[in-house]
């Protein structure tokens, strides 16, 4: 059976082996595709592995031989299902293989504003503590978390551990949530998504993108907040308008933004976040610790090898 992974680099860019999966067919792996090269490279395929490799309905219908997409994430958006489905391939995604990676990345980046670590490492490498008459410096406000209120968008596995994981910082936690108030642990307050804004000292994404959270956090949203408010996004880019989180930052209406996660990504150099005070970005890494990575190759050929068995598991369609 023949298989290709398309953009197999970032999943394994040499740590991890592809040999469980070279187990089950004739594997070809890519480390990224072009997508001027999709055709050409899956034409011969039945099953493909894809993480951000786009598969519209006229890829789709180019492909006769195709009967499996395996998404080498949680999101599936990158394949159009309701064409997948229309020619019977099948299409799976890799759930909660991440959760507690994105958790303490969420985490890094409310300690990143809240402690400066690595502002003060790198003062003190230019010698900045050395040169103090005084045991001790800082030259930038430092928050204590316990007595704060976290504002939780979103409690799936993951919202629901940060939840968890905030109260044991000592902090109240609100959330907007489907979630029923009788469902929701003790500690955790439903409230609607303009009570949160008002309330939250920390407000973090952690609910799906769809049509209704598209730049749910934008001018509007943020003027509801308290002002000097940490936004964090570790969900999905489009969650925010990334131009009025860059003005709410220089405003100062927002004290801190950090995020994993852009509109577009590679983002251009040219991002107003990038020139905003108090923004903490890092490049779509919450997930990439080696053990969350070797959670998904896992869980990606244990579905793969499900369909070849006829017992398809993790089905989006």
């Amino acid at each position: 059976m023949k298989i290709v992974v398309l953009d197999g680099y970032g999943l394994n860019p040499g740590d991890l082996s592809w040999e469980a999966l070279e187990s089950l067919g004739d594997v070809d792996v890519y480390p990224r595709t072009a997508p001027e090269d999709v055709i050409d490279r899956c034409f011969d395929a039945e099953i493909v592995l894809t993480n951000k490799v786009v598969f519209n309905k006229k890829i789709l219908v180019s492909l006769p031989r195709l009967r499996y997409i395996g998404v080498l994430a949680t999101g599936y958006n990158v394949v159009d299902v309701e064409a997948a489905t229309n020619l019977d391939i099948l299409v799976t995604n890799i759930p909660a293989y991440s959760t507690d990676s994105v958790v303490q990345n969420t985490f890094a980046h409310i300690l990143a504003m809240a402690n400066r670590v690595e502002h003060y490492t790198t003062q003190n490498r230019e010698g900045r503590w050395s040169a103090s008459p005084d045991f001790v410096y800082w030259d930038t406000p430092l928050v204590e978390l316990a007595g704060k209120t976290m504002g939780i968008v979103g409690l799936g596995s993951i919202g629901m551990k940060v939840a968890r994981l905030a109260r044991c910082f000592g902090m109240e936690v609100f959330a907007y949530t489907s979630k029923a108030s009788s469902d929701l642990p003790e500690g955790i307050q439903k409230t609607t998504f303009d009570g949160l804004l008002a309330v939250s000292d920390i407000l973090t994404l952690h609910c799906p993108l769809n049509h209704s959270t598209r730049e749910i956090i934008n001018t509007s949203s943020i003027a509801k907040m308290k002002r000097g408010a940490l936004l964090i996004n570790t969900g999905r880019g489009p969650l925010v308008n990334e131009n009025d989180v860059a003005d709410a930052l220089h405003s100062g209406q927002l004290g801190g933004y950090g995020a994993d996660v852009m509109c577009q990504e590679p983002p251009s150099a040219d991002n107003p976040l990038f020139s905003a005070p108090n923004a903490y970005i890092t490049p779509h890494v919450a997930w990439a610790t080696y053990e969350a990575r070797q959670r998904l190759m896992n869980i990606a050929t244990g579905n793969v090898k499900a369909f070849i068995e006829g017992k398809p598991v993790n089905v989006v369609n």
